[in-house]
């Protein structure tokens, strides 16, 4: 087995946080922390590529799409800190994956369970749109993560460009994705060679506060999951 098989998600997780590849990023991540809103002036900010985390035994991996530029890029965690994550926390709570359902600050002793949380990008992107070359120049941290996580079963994608992430992450990782690709919907999934990958509305104000996802369907999301994790390995505590 070669090194790069063997890492483990503490390397991964060092080295996405000291990452310069993309300078429009760099630069907005760092114009972010220096010009806050009110409600976080005074407040340290992270200002640096925000690494997965969670369970490295984890079977459940969520893939969302970026840090938000003063949620995970203030904190220093992905999804905490920011209305997204307690929609998120709340779900996987319910759903038995975290011991709490309230993320604030990377210190609030948020522990996750059998589940481990990444995104497509690792930087807050302005607008919420990361550029093509940015998600490409991410994507071999997810590739990289997929591997050392050793008893990854299902992954949850959040919104589209999770989903698009999630199956190239797969397929670099030598897994056979279905041809034609398959195509991002709440409540999809689909089989890739040993993995199961489900499809669900990302946890965004613009899909929460519009009522396109409901904590119900949110919630429908994780209980697959984990009915999925139990039937793939029905003797695995």
């Amino acid at each position: 087995m070669d090194s790069v098989a063997e890492e483990s998600v503490e390397q991964i997780q060092a080295e996405v946080a000291g990452c310069f590849k993309c300078p429009r990023l760099v630069a907005w991540r760092e114009a972010s922390a220096a010009n806050p809103p009110a409600r976080f002036r005074g407040e340290p900010y992270w200002a640096r590529p925000v690494p997965g985390f969670g369970d490295p035994r984890a079977r459940l991996l969520i893939v969302g799409l970026a840090p938000a530029a003063h949620g995970g890029n203030r904190t220093g965690r992905v999804f905490t800190g920011d209305r997204s994550g307690d929609w998120l926390f709340r779900a996987l709570h319910r759903a038995g994956f975290a011991n709490q359902s309230l993320s604030r600050d990377r210190a609030d002793g948020l522990n996750l369970i059998d589940c481990y949380v990444a995104a497509a990008v690792r930087c807050a992107p302005p607008d919420n749109k990361p550029l093509p070359e940015e998600r490409r120049n991410c994507l071999p941290y997810l590739v990289r993560e997929i591997r050392a996580l050793t008893r990854l079963r299902v992954l949850v994608a959040l919104g589209s460009i999770g989903w698009e992430a999630a199956l190239a992450a797969l397929g670099d990782n030598g897994r056979s994705v279905p041809s034609p690709r398959p195509r991002f919907g709440h409540g999809v999934g689909v089989d890739v060679a040993g993995f199961h990958l489900i499809g669900s509305y990302h946890p965004s104000p613009q899909n929460t506060n519009t009522g396109r996802l409901s904590e119900q369907a949110l919630d429908g999301i994780f209980l697959e999951a984990a009915g999925l994790i139990r039937r793939l390995e029905p003797n695995v505590g």
